[in-house]
């Protein structure tokens, strides 16, 4: 499968098989997580896995009520370790490379026959009451990955032109 295919073919997926993710495939993903490129190559993150079911169920409650969080097999909670640094462009570097390193690891699910579900939606402080996550980090984002039940037909895109301007905006 080429990028474009998985970038196409991507969608949420909010029901799972009741299936184990076999731990190599686990490991790609993560893997693609871990290669992504961050400002200035900080990496500044760290991807808790949860597989536990009654931990997933907890993680569910704090993403304000999403059961199928307790289904997905795998959560991983995507966190930012330096929180600080601002880019020269005004913007705290740490939620844009968690978030590329996520949609890295999304790409790769795809690839791998897995689907999976950003989370932005959940209540951090609970998130971190459950996994023990210390004060000074912060959870960006949770995804939900296993096998889908059912994959959804494509939601509509704006068109090219509608989104995309070249040279001066207009």
């Amino acid at each position: 499968m080429d990028v474009m295919e998985a970038i196409r073919t991507r969608r949420s997926i909010r029901n799972y098989q009741h299936r184990d993710v076999e731990e190599e495939k686990l490991r790609r993903v993560l893997e693609a997580g871990r290669l992504a490129p961050s400002a200035r190559n900080m990496q500044e993150w760290k991807f808790l896995v949860v597989k536990d079911p009654s931990v997933r169920k907890r993680l569910a409650e704090a993403a304000k009520g999403q059961m199928f969080v307790a289904d997905a097999p795998v959560v991983i909670v995507a966190c930012g370790t330096i929180c600080d640094y601002v880019m020269s462009c005004g913007q705290l570097s740490y939620p844009i490379d968690v978030a590329i390193a996520v949609d890295h690891m999304t790409l790769v699910a795809v690839e791998e026959g897995l689907g999976t579900c950003w989370l932005g939606a959940f209540y951090e402080d609970k998130v971190k009451e459950i996994l023990g996550i210390p004060e000074k980090i912060r959870v960006v984002q949770m995804l939900a990955l296993g096998y889908p039940e059912h994959v959804p037909e494509p939601r509509a895109r704006k068109p090219f032109d509608e989104v995309v301007i070249f040279e001066r905006w207009q």
